[in-house]
């Protein structure tokens, strides 16, 4: 079946190009052989801990959610390092803490509470707090059990809006070699609940369970409390439960071999990729997920001042309930004027008039991406997905197959090229598969 452009199934100004139902599916499965070869995932290697056990009780703290624990807290982590390492428990009750200092070799095993100082009492306050759980250059570091870290970050979530505040992270760590996060509960974290930078490698986050409220909530939004930031090599996320005020999970430049599966997404702005794409980021896959009231299931960001190469990345599996929008690529995150901001009224007329830039070492590049078996509902007023490049540099080589949405508004594929719907049923109130498009080049293979 030849589906060459008609006023059907093309905006006017698309101009799109739809070949032929066999090219379409040959194209499509070469695009997911080449993929699957390249996205040869390496399972992290996990932390090796000494069998020690270190009872912070022991070295004096009260855990009565009333006495300040910090010195014992940390005279226990100190006492294991000193061991060679081991496992730093903290038991049952409310252990009130402010900043420690993690050390390799250490399993910071939590069966109680551990509570932040609220920020009252928080050393630095607004000014320059220290993070909670951090750590820099360490090797074989796990942080574990059934128990909570809470963050009482309620009150710090205000300052979000306050020019030259400063809030502390739930756990950071940088530059880390062998990284294993549990089974424990993190809850209402000041700012990021995990933030994992630097040229860290091999971390593992599973069975974790992540709660603060959504950054639209009516009475008490959190801002800025990304459950999982990510940044480096061979990073293994699975089984997890998120849901809060910003990034369900997102990952900067200088990032590949990254495996998320089986995880459940609730409010936040979804499985994402930037803003700070510089240094590349590749082989990604996302398999097996859910996203209920997320703002965005699958967002990829960044702009013509901190782009990189972003490519080899696989969606696969994915059920999305009520989403915001579904599948949101684009490289004009730090846009200034208001039509290009607002991406949900995003039309063709305006993506082509974006203004084009000259190509440099920052320029985005996005290419080599598949979306496959994802079904999808949108909130009311939401729109289907939008892939949406630059004048100067098109996304390119992008499979979309066995996708199903239903939205209000309309697919946007501004300034792309190769992208391939195969069996694919998008359906908006213009009927299905009614593409918004500029300067694209699509081939479209009906189910």
């Amino acid at each position: 079946m030849n589906l060459n452009t008609t006023p059907a199934n093309c905006h006017p100004k698309r101009r799109a190009r739809l070949q032929n139902k066999s090219a379409a599916i040959l194209a499509g499965l070469i695009l997911l052989n080449a993929l699957a070869e390249a996205q040869s995932f390496v399972t992290p290697k996990l932390p090796e801990i000494p069998a020690g056990i270190f009872n912070v009780t022991h070295y004096g703290a009260v855990g009565d959610g009333v006495a300040t624990d910090t010195a014992a807290i940390q005279a226990a982590i100190n006492a294991a390092a000193a061991a060679g390492g081991g496992t730093v428990e903290i038991p049952a009750g409310i252990y009130l803490s402010g900043p420690i200092q993690m050390a390799s070799r250490i399993n910071l095993r939590v069966q109680g509470t551990l509570q932040m100082l609220p920020l009252g009492k928080y050393p630095g306050g607004t000014t320059d707090p220290v993070n909670f759980i951090s750590g820099a250059g360490l090797h074989d570091l796990a942080i574990s059990g059934s128990g909570t870290i809470d963050g009482q970050g309620a009150p710090w979530w205000p300052y979000a809006k306050t020019k030259g505040a400063n809030r502390p992270r739930m756990i950071a760590l940088s530059a880390c070699e062998r990284l294993l996060i549990e089974d424990v509960r993190l809850k209402n974290s000041p700012m990021f609940h995990i933030a994992i930078s630097g040229k860290s490698s091999h971390v593992t986050v599973r069975g974790v369970t992540i709660r603060a409220p959504a950054s639209t909530d009516p009475v008490g939004p959190s801002h800025n409390t990304d459950a999982c930031d990510v940044k480096g090599q061979h990073i293994l996320i699975e089984n997890c439960d998120v849901s809060v005020g910003d990034d369900n999970f997102t990952c900067g430049g200088d990032t590949s071999d990254v495996l998320i599966t089986n995880c459940a997404y609730g409010y936040g702005h979804g499985v994402s990729i930037g803003s700070y794409t510089r240094g590349g980021v590749s082989n990604i896959t996302v398999i097996n997920c859910t996203f209920n009231h997320t703002d965005t299931g699958i967002r990829i960001k960044t702009d013509r001042d901190r782009g990189g190469f972003v490519h080899d990345l696989s969606y696969k599996n994915l059920r999305m309930t009520k989403v915001g929008c579904p599948i949101l690529i684009y490289a004009s995150y730090q846009a200034k004027e208001r039509e290009y901001r607002n991406l949900t009224k995003l039309t063709a007329e305006i993506a082509a008039s974006y203004p084009a830039a000259p190509v440099t070492s920052l320029t985005p590049i996005y290419r080599d991406i598949v979306f496959s078996n994802l079904t999808a509902t949108v909130e009311d007023g939401g729109r289907a997905g939008l892939i949406w490049g630059l004048p100067e540099m098109a996304v390119t080589n992008v499979l979309l197959q066995n996708v199903n949405i239903t939205a209000d508004r309309p697919f946007g594929i501004y300034d792309a090229q190769g992208v391939r719907l195969v069996d694919c049923k998008i359906t908006t109130p213009e009927g299905v598969n009614q593409l918004s498009c500029t300067n694209t080049h699509v081939t479209i293979t009906p189910p």
